[in-house]
């Protein structure tokens, strides 16, 4: 504990020198603590949550969602669908501008679908597949036919898929380098690893809403270092609060804690056909005996103080969506080894470098050694992580996704065949055709029938373990206020200001 202090008070006094060289602790900067340093900040290249929260203030979207997880307008102030579900019609709001100046209209819509569907690095394609066609009718109206019917369109706009670069300067520039958008806060600089920096971008529709001149967002990937840090005042928001240290920072009258349970899960992913990384040793039979070895509860209870919950699908318990035939499971490592039936295996489990999934891992090591399983962890950097992994330079991966109000949304981007974020390569065309089957569907109780054998497909082939899910924690000074909560966990910084 001594060392953890001492490193604590090191990077407390390192930060404060760095931050005085971009404008000190003055009331209109906001200095907001990541976990990670986010990878793209191009919204269709972006795989990160840490991302999303930088995008949140930079690139406005299509709708939005308020805190009971509804849609709400942003760009687009009402829509309809047609009666055979396959058009969406879009109204969007007038007056707004780009950060370049130049206006958003219809067609800056148009050029951002097509956008996403076609840029060859495109991480949307699978969100927004379902586009056959986009037809302008108006300076502020468009029209997105489908080829197909799909209910989980709408909320796919609810994030980057819905977010708008300016056409203009998406043509001539790179948007990794320097994005281009038409949120409250205007892309300034970049240091990797150190620093992203945002400007209030006065012309904002909602300019009024927003009352920090700046916004500095640092990663730093040690929560008890995050935490140091907001308590010497260095940071004003920390993100994702270690479930260890809630109580000690409730108690201080200085901080604030703002929970909010999140829609997203972690999960252990196997590399199936995805290069040479693929494990052959990693059979079915063996991804079933590490699942069955895997003690969850225990995972919630040591790593998270009990306060997330033990997961075994893409929606947590409690959900609508979840299937309740198919419950958490207690471990059962008798079963494990005779699955194993005396065979040693040893794989590789890539996990970033924060302490909670360095913990997680270091668990589910011990578990699997048990029955015979050798695993051996590499902590990498998170974008270096993503990196290997869509390059399939991986056996196994414990990273997660954030969540979607949207079942589809949880998992068809993970888990299709060719999905951008298909990691693994999993492939099977019964369990695709019950997902193209379900978005479709506008009746929750058939979609949810249809969602318990997609649920019951998934614990047969176990491409992926689902491990837990989280509740996004923020802590902030006492000394800003109107930090409020929505269920996919991204930081909104509209209303937040200085006491």
């Amino acid at each position: 504990m001594r060392l953890w202090r001492d490193l604590g008070l090191i990077a407390a006094i390192l930060l404060s020198i760095a931050a005085a060289g971009i404008g000190g602790s003055q009331a209109q900067d906001l200095r907001v603590a990541l976990q990670d340093d986010p990878d793209s900040l191009d919204p269709a290249i972006n795989q990160s949550f840490v991302g999303r929260h930088v995008l949140q203030s930079l690139c406005d979207k299509i709708v939005d969602l308020d805190a009971q997880g509804r849609i709400i307008p942003m760009l687009a102030t009402s829509w309809s669908w047609s009666g055979d579900g396959m058009a969406l019609s879009l109204t969007l709001r007038p007056g707004v501008t780009f950060h370049d100046g130049t206006a958003f209209d219809a067609e800056a819509v148009r050029f951002n679908l097509d956008r996403a569907l076609s840029l060859p690095a495109s991480r949307r394609k699978a969100e927004v597949e379902a586009i056959a066609g986009l037809e302008v009718t108006g300076p502020l109206a468009i029209t997105i036919k489908l080829k197909r019917p799909s209910i989980p369109l709408l909320s796919a706009l609810t994030d980057r898929a819905g977010m708008m670069v300016s056409p203009v300067a998406a043509k001539s520039s790179d948007m990794t380098a320097h994005p281009v958008c038409a949120g409250p806060y205007r892309f300034v600089e970049r240091r990797a690893q150190e620093r992203i920096v945002l400007a209030r971008f006065p012309a904002h529709w909602r300019a009024a809403s927003y009352h920090f001149d700046t916004v500095v967002f640092r990663p730093q990937p040690d929560s008890s270092i995050r935490l140091l840090n907001l308590r010497a005042g260095q940071f004003d928001i920390i993100e994702r609060l270690a479930p260890s240290d809630v109580a000690a920072t409730e108690a201080d009258r200085s901080l604030r804690v703002v929970p909010v349970t999140g829609l997203g899960y972690y999960n252990m992913t196997f590399n199936l056909a995805n290069g040479a990384g693929a494990n052959p040793a990693l059979t079915a039979e063996i991804r079933h005996a590490i699942d069955l070895a895997i003690d969850r509860n225990a995972i919630n209870q040591v790593a998270f103080d009990g306060r997330y919950q033990a997961g075994n699908q893409p929606f947590p318990p409690g959900s609508p969506w979840y299937d309740e035939t198919n419950k958490v499971r207690s471990a059962d490592p008798a079963e494990a080894k005779r699955l194993m039936a005396g065979r040693k295996i040893r794989f590789t489990l890539m996990v970033p470098t924060d302490p909670e999934r360095g913990q997680v891992a270091q668990m589910i090591q011990a578990m699997l050694a048990e029955i015979g399983i050798t695993v051996e962890i590499q902590r990498l950097e998170l974008i270096s992580l993503l990196d290997r992994a869509r390059q399939g330079q991986f056996e196994a991966h414990i990273v997660g996704w954030s969540g979607r109000p949207d079942p589809d949304l949880n998992i068809t981007p993970m888990l299709t065949c060719g999905a951008s974020l298909n990691d693994g390569h999993y492939c099977n065309a019964a369990f695709e055709a019950l997902l193209t089957q379900a978005r479709a569907m506008a009746d929750p109780a058939a979609r949810k029938l249809l969602y318990d054998r997609i649920i019951g497909m998934l614990q047969t082939d176990l491409p992926t373990l689902y491990l837990y899910h989280s509740k996004w924690i923020y802590a902030h000074r006492a000394g800003i206020t109107g930090l409020s909560t929505v269920p996919d966990g991204i930081l909104r910084l509209d209303g937040v200001k200085p006491i």
